[in-house]
């Protein structure tokens, strides 16, 4: 097998900071190219997803928009029209407007599987506009029916054999966002069996391209346009809070070119490719070649594992917030009393583990069990910090419960890596208030470790297979490749035909 020793030096912790998008998740996609990155996307975008039930009402589809989908003043944002909507209260449907599926449920046959209620696919739209573009599918067309000046319905432009159908086309200002979702759906639930002769006009029921070759080429071209923004990326970000899943075209901009445009032929690499600069939260990927270990971990039940509380001055100070169960690991909740006759207090308390040490390290995550109970929105209420020489950092964590059920979730990676080098503290905080208190539970903690640094800075040659003649390939760590060696500074990217490693160069 190939080693590669990976070491930088003190500025390791930058790196961290600068991989904004969870890597880790997209690992298996490394080295592969046209068909088979195609399939591996696929089975990363249905892997362990939990879909939200479809309509309104509490933990459905209309109540995660609230969360996606509103904008300033409590609106509704519209990618249809500019029309102005105002949400009421959590979970209710908006009077004038529906759910729109974006590839129409009408072509798979209508059933409630997966693809009725993936978030990506659903947007509230003003009720004229979803009756106006029915269940055509997108394309530039000559218009015959504007929606308030944004979406258009009409003939496919420059196509004089389809003269009789219909097709839509979105805002300019959208192109690009529902080309992205198009080539999501087209990945994510490429072994469907299309239906009727509105989908079989843009797709073909095999996993491979799926898409017509008209419709891809359009796409990419608006995806190329009307690039990634700010409301795209975080979108993307909180969609996965519900559904544990992400869109992977929106968090690589350029993954679509891989799988049907002029980058078919080359391998992809998370590493290295472009990235939405406008993504948040995340962990970064962790070398292949590193051996992780263990440097802390407590199932929490019934053992406090080390770890202590933190109060913070509230009115409520002098509640025991965080308690240790057999049961149910780590507990806490700002209520007090029988469910008949309860009462809730305005708290604000942190669990922190023991101080673990990461200066040997490169790399360093996280995994941990949770269940939410009695809470509007948990990530609001609740979140998980770094604690690094008595600074708090907030913490991306991908996976949270619904809030409304014992259910215990994982929590999927989280990471530390822009603290190794540095001791640091695990911290659970836990709010509420005199209105609302939710009960939190936190069990199977596991804290590991990978990567030991070096004081080289290199890539030692001599630890590379002999047979492994490619040239090295330096990249910045926004992913733009430098053309020498002596470009290269700082944190960069080096590839060895498939070994990739992150080094320091003074």
């Amino acid at each position: 097998m190939n080693k590669i020793i990976l070491s930088f030096c003190c500025a390791a912790s930058a790196l961290g900071a600068a991989a904004q998008i969870p890597l880790d998740y997209y690992a298996s996609l490394d080295g592969l190219t046209g068909r088979e990155l195609k399939q591996a996307v696929h089975e990363i975008a249905i892997n362990d997803v939990k879909m939200l039930s479809y309509g309104s009402g509490n933990t459905k589809t209309w109540w995660a928009f609230y969360v996606t989908d509103m904008i300033d003043g409590g609106l509704v944002r519209d990618r249809y029209s500019p029309d102005e909507f105002k949400f009421g209260d959590r979970g209710s449907s908006v009077s004038g407007m529906n759910i729109e599926h974006s590839f129409p449920k009408s072509w798979w046959g209508g059933s409630e599987n997966n693809a009725y209620k993936d978030l990506y696919n659903l947007m509230p739209c003003q009720t004229t506009i979803n009756n106006h573009k029915s269940n055509y599918p997108m394309a530039k067309v000559d218009v015959e029916w504007r929606g308030n000046g944004v979406t258009r319905v009409g003939t496919r432009s420059g196509d004089p054999e389809t003269q009789a159908y219909r097709y839509w086309e979105p805002g300019d200002q959208w192109k690009g966002d529902f080309a992205r979702g198009y080539f999501y759906m087209a990945t994510a639930y490429q072994d469907f069996t299309w239906s009727g002769d509105q989908s079989v006009r843009i797709l073909n029921t095999e996993a491979y391209p799926t898409l017509q070759e008209w419709a891809y080429t359009l796409y990419l071209d608006w995806a190329q346009d009307d690039t990634v923004d700010e409301i795209e990326t975080v979108r993307n970000n909180d969609v996965e809070k519900f559904q544990g899943n992400r869109n992977p075209f929106v968090d690589f901009p350029n993954l679509a070119q891989y799988i049907w445009g002029d980058s078919i032929g080359e391998p992809f690499h998370p590493l290295t490719t472009v990235k939405s600069q406008a993504s948040t939260g995340g962990a970064t990927i962790r070398e292949k070649t590193s051996t992780p270990v263990e440097l802390y971990a407590c199932t929490f039940l019934g053992d406090m594992g080390g770890c202590t509380v933190e109060h913070a001055p509230t009115s409520a100070s002098g509640i025991n917030v965080w308690s240790n169960t057999t049961d149910y690991g780590w507990k806490a909740t700002g209520s007090r009393g029988s469910s008949a006759n309860l009462t809730c207090y305005d708290t604000d308390a942190t669990l922190l583990t023991p101080e673990i040490d990461l200066s040997e390290y490169n790399s360093a995550w996280f995994e941990f069990e949770h269940a939410v109970n009695y809470a509007v929105t948990p990530y609001s209420e609740l979140s998980v910090i770094a604690r690094v020489d008595g600074e708090d950092h907030p913490l991306h964590v991908r996976r949270w419960p619904l809030g409304n059920k014992w259910d215990f979730y994982g929590s999927s990676v989280v990471d530390l890596s822009p603290w190794t080098g540095k001791r640091v503290k695990v911290g659970f905080r836990y709010t509420s208030t005199s209105e609302a208190a939710s009960t939190w539970e936190v069990r199977n903690f596991k804290l590991k470790g990978a990567g030991l640094k070096s004081s080289t800075g290199h890539i030692e040659q001599d630890m590379l297979d002999p047979e492994d003649t490619m040239p090295e390939e330096y990249f910045t760590i926004d992913g733009r490749r430098l053309q020498r060696r002596e470009d290269a500074h700082g944190i960069v990217i080096v590839r060895r035909g498939s070994h990739v490693s992150k080094i320091f160069i003074p």
